[in-house]
């Protein structure tokens, strides 16, 4: 049997900077370059979300300089690092105060609801303008903000449907929630899923969360009814 044919590396870009849980930040202070770790998140159209303290370096680095840009990675394929499949975008950082976007942060990291309401603690974002995709040895792609950017039509569509397939899901389905995120997040328990969009939806248990991606991207409610019926019944 042939292999199958790559993703494009546009979709496979998307889906490491949904599914990231850490990434690198570089800044750059009167020319000299930093690079610090951070825990970011996805808005709904792709934009990256950082919780930042007013007290860390790359925070005033930002306030001075917002040009920046954030490396993000999955596992290596095999014992050499260079397999990892990672993405760098680069964009503009500011900072922006959104109930709804915190909350999508705290969809991805639930384990920070302890301190996510610090006075020194406030939500940034990156835009993306461009993207390098690495697939691994050979395979790498110059992307676009054209080209990485969700379609908006469907952005807006599935953040008007979010709450109630969010509350559908829970309320209805919650044996459902429970055997998929058991699946792909290696622990069993009442998860539940706490945020969804375009390319997936993220789920949590406790303080754990876990990014499950859809097979291409949706555009409405029902496609992602029909994404979560073929994830379980294992399509």
């Amino acid at each position: 049997m042939a292999d199958a044919a790559p993703e494009a590396p546009a979709w496979t870009a998307r889906k490491l900077l949904r599914a990231a849980r850490a990434g690198t930040l570089a800044t750059a202070a009167q020319g000299q370059p930093f690079a610090s770790l951070v825990t970011p998140a996805c808005a709904p159209d792709l934009s990256l979300l950082m919780l930042l303290s007013d007290l860390s370096e790359h925070t005033r680095h930002l306030r001075a300089e917002p040009r920046c840009a954030v490396l993000v990675a999955a596992g290596a394929e095999t014992v050499n690092p260079q397999t990892a499949p990672r993405v760098t975008v680069t964009g503009q950082a500011e900072p922006v105060d959104d109930a709804a976007l915190k909350a999508r942060w705290l969809a991805t990291h639930p384990y920070a609801a302890m301190y996510a309401g610090f006075g020194d603690f406030h939500l940034w974002r990156v835009r993306p303008l461009a993207a390098l995709f690495v697939g691994g040895f050979g395979r790498a792609a110059r992307l676009k903000q054209a080209d990485l950017a969700p379609d908006p039509a469907a952005v807006a569509a599935l953040a008007e449907a979010e709450a109630g397939i969010i509350a559908h899901c829970n309320d209805d389905h919650a044996d459902a929630m429970a055997r998929l995120g058991a699946a792909a997040g290696g622990v069993a328990g009442p998860w539940r899923m706490a945020a969804a969009d375009v390319d997936g939806c993220d789920l949590i248990l406790d303080e754990r969360s876990v990014r499950i991606a859809w097979s291409a991207p949706v555009r409405d409610a029902g496609a992602v009814r029909g994404e979560l019926v073929r994830m379980l019944r294992g399509g």
